[in-house]
């Protein structure tokens, strides 16, 4: 383990998840998420290190590739974009608030196939701006390379989970 000060040895590897394809520091907190590598048909893993030790303090997976990660600016969640396309007509993903004080993940798309999340950005506390792709690609051309923007708003459920 590297000491506070120092970085992490040559060779040194982030543990159960692969290579590293996304990382999102919070310098504020000392907090580091990475997400690594998708195997196909498996889940992608995403963890929330101590970005000083490097310890790991949570490790949760998603059932698609990670395309981004924003940490809250004050409180506990860190969201978290996922998605792919299926290869014939739908972008399916999810978007994930992982409660890294409570250890909860919560998904906040709820129908199946979920919506491709390509960006993440907290505008305040209580509002988060997502970037998604289209629904799928029926009769649309520019869906493979223009998104929807959406702003979420958490709700008082999510506070009181939050303020655990």
């Amino acid at each position: 383990m590297a000491a506070s000060n120092e970085h992490p040895p040559d060779g040194w590897a982030f543990l159960g998840i692969g290579d590293p394809l996304l990382v999102v520091h919070d310098e504020r907190r000392g907090l580091l998420a990475v997400a690594g590598t998708d195997a196909p048909g498996r889940t992608t893993p995403v963890a929330v290190y101590k970005s000083r030790s490097f310890v790991r303090s949570a490790l949760i997976r998603s059932r698609f590739p990670v395309h981004a990660m924003a940490f809250h600016p004050r409180r506990s969640p860190l969201a978290i974009g996922a998605g792919r396309y299926d290869g014939g007509y739908f972008f399916e993903g999810e978007l994930l608030l992982l409660h890294l004080k409570a250890g909860v993940v919560t998904s906040l798309i709820e129908h199946e196939p979920g919506r491709q999340v390509l960006g993440l950005e907290w505008l305040d506390e209580q509002s988060l701006r997502v970037l998604m792709a289209p629904p799928d690609d029926w009769q649309d051309e520019a869906a493979h390379k223009d998104g929807h923007v959406a702003v979420v708003h958490r709700s008082e459920r999510m506070e009181s989970v939050n303020a655990a």
